[in-house]
């Protein structure tokens, strides 16, 4: 319909004409009231789209009206070709492209995470400042009634409690909980004797003492040394219901629900003992008791316990043991992580930094080794871009939380908080890092679309890193996203018509004259475009006859 109207305005100039006209009427009966009223009201509608558009910007990070004409005009217009590939390659390689992009977006428990009690708890005395936020912690508590419950625990008094207690929000409701546990299941233990004619699932009820100390040693302990006192207390009990479950864990589906239950509560024991003992100092005993949890359980590398091996490694300075760890777990099938790829990049640069120097690698060039020492870096920095300022502290370090986004900002706080004594450690390796980080950004100039060595860098990272870290803290972004064209658009369209609202305001007058002048010339050049060409010719009869070419003037 609007098509057929402009066509017939272009094509019937009477009707051109007699239009032109009722706007220019309506044009010359406006006041300067009206100019200051348009003017203001335009200002303040193109101010608002300009605030909702950054606020929708700085929390999706994209422009809404662009989103929307992507998503909804673009195919309306024919902008999206529907066919589908037929490739079976393609179709292949994109499935995996998703699904690789969702793996990368998906949150991880931080493998050293802190005690909340001694730790973070110890921090918001000290500073009045929560380093933990609300969606971290409740990741933990979903973590917990995974790997610390199961369906038959309502049949047990105890375990009930502790299924309870791990879904408290209330930090002193947890604690009283697990005193209560411990307290019921000290009365049961000197009630009902322990024999083969007991119920098997009330056989298997000390298992709960195990949890209970788990949760005292990390919120109500106030110390290392007191988390891992309440830790031993409950390895013995985490190691008697492990041994009474694989026993009966062949009886039925519900004796291996209880069986897979002890086994998480066995390796996470064993693993926060260890971690324990590298607080305090006892770093090879700490290897020791890692090296011999991940032979005890090998199958389950979901804890990614090699990294709290490698760390221990680094700070023994055994670095030909890192090595023979990176070799078994930097695999192309294995998943990567910030530990992963930048103690790889470490040992690499520690064969060169030594003697390495800007300048006169500039004249003579890389050898083999240091650029094998540049490529690890580049490897490592695709991977993780946040890193290197924590790294060169050109950023300050905060506790690191309890959950992190592999190739996000979180996870670049959890490596540098715990590595960056090791790098610290490797003469040259930081100026060597300075020197070549940045380069990584040549390689891959469009990190969302395409990478060099990873997948592309994935858009959901700012958004999880912000739910994940405290307020305080500034999240660095990567890659920094520019301002979208609307939202320059709509500022520059506001100060455009605030500029006007004011002139009209300061000169009514003026500024209706302006107004009438512009409406006059748009007026005139618009009958000129539709201006019918009117040619005298001589004719037989009439010479002054005129005749009407149906011709627009070119102009």
């Amino acid at each position: 319909m609007i098509f057929y109207f402009f066509v017939l305005i272009i094509f019937v100039p009477e009707l051109c004409f007699y239009l032109s006209q009722v706007i220019s009427m309506f044009l010359n009966t406006l006041t300067p009231k009206f100019y200051v009223a348009l003017t203001g009201t335009s200002s303040l509608i193109s101010g608002l789209i300009l605030i909702f558009e950054w606020w929708y910007f700085r929390k999706y990070g994209t422009s809404f009206i662009e989103q929307v004409s992507v998503s909804h005009l673009r195919p309306l217009l024919g902008g999206v070709d529907n066919s589908s590939p037929t490739n079976s390659n393609t179709i292949n390689g994109e499935a995996d492209s998703s699904r690789q992009s969702v793996s990368e977006c998906k949150v991880w428990r931080n493998p050293l995470n802190l005690f909340r009690g001694a730790e973070y708890n110890r921090y918001t005395w000290v500073t009045g400042r929560e380093p933990l936020t609300y969606y971290d912690m409740n990741l933990s508590a979903q973590d917990h009634q995974t790997f610390f419950t199961c369906d038959s625990d309502h049949l047990r008094p105890a375990d009930a409690i502790m299924q309870k207690a791990w879904r408290e929000r209330n930090p002193q409701a947890r604690i009283s909980a697990a005193h209560d546990a411990l307290e019921l299941e000290d009365s049961h233990r000197f009630q009902v004797p322990l024999t083969r004619s007991c119920n098997s699932l009330w056989f298997l009820s000390s298992c709960s003492c195990a949890t209970a100390y788990i949760l005292l040693a990390e919120e109500e302990a106030t110390t290392i040394m007191e988390a891992e006192r309440l830790f031993k207390q409950a390895l013995k009990a985490g190691e008697g219901c492990y041994r009474r479950s694989q026993q009966l864990q062949h009886h039925g589906t519900q004796y291996e629900a209880q069986h897979r239950r002890d086994t998480n509560v066995l390796v996470y024991i064993k693993r926060r003992l260890a971690m324990c003992s590298r607080k305090l100092g006892r770093t090879r005993e700490a290897v020791k008791m890692m090296r011999d949890l991940m032979k005890e359980f090998p199958l389950l590398s979901m804890f990614n316990i090699h990294e709290n091996l490698l760390e221990s490694l680094l700070e023994l300075q055994n670095y030909a043991d890192v090595q023979a760890v990176l070799a078994k777990y930097d695999d192309i099938s294995l998943p990567k992580s910030a530990t992963i790829c930048y103690t790889a990049a470490l040992l690499k640069a520690r064969a060169v930094s030594d003697k390495f120097s800007p300048e006169a690698a500039s004249r003579r060039g890389l050898s083999t080794a240091e650029m094998n020492a540049v490529e690890a870096i580049h490897r490592a920095v695709e991977f993780n871009p946040h890193v290197p300022k924590y790294l060169l502290e050109m950023k300050s370090l905060i506790l690191p939380p309890e959950h992190i986004l592999k190739r996000g900002d979180s996870e670049a706080i959890a490596y540098a908080f715990f590595h960056l004594q090791h790098w610290k450690r490797v003469e040259g390796a930081l100026n060597l890092l300075h020197c070549t980080w940045e380069g990584t950004f040549r390689m891959i100039p469009y990190p969302l679309e395409k990478g060099h060595l990873f997948y592309p860098y994935p858009i959901c990272t700012e958004t999880a890193d912000r739910e994940l870290l405290p307020m305080f803290h500034e999240v660095s972004v990567y890659p920094k996203k520019e301002l979208p064209f609307f939202i320059l658009f709509t500022a520059g369209l506001c100060s455009f018509t605030a500029m006007l609202a004011l002139l009209t305001h300061q000169f009514p007058e003026l500024m209706g004259v302006f107004a009438k002048a512009v409406s006059t010339h748009t007026h005139t050049r618009s009958l000129n475009r539709h201006l019918i060409v009117v040619d005298e010719f001589q004719c037989p009869n009439d010479p002054r006859s005129y005749v009407v070419w149906g011709t627009l003037c070119p102009w």
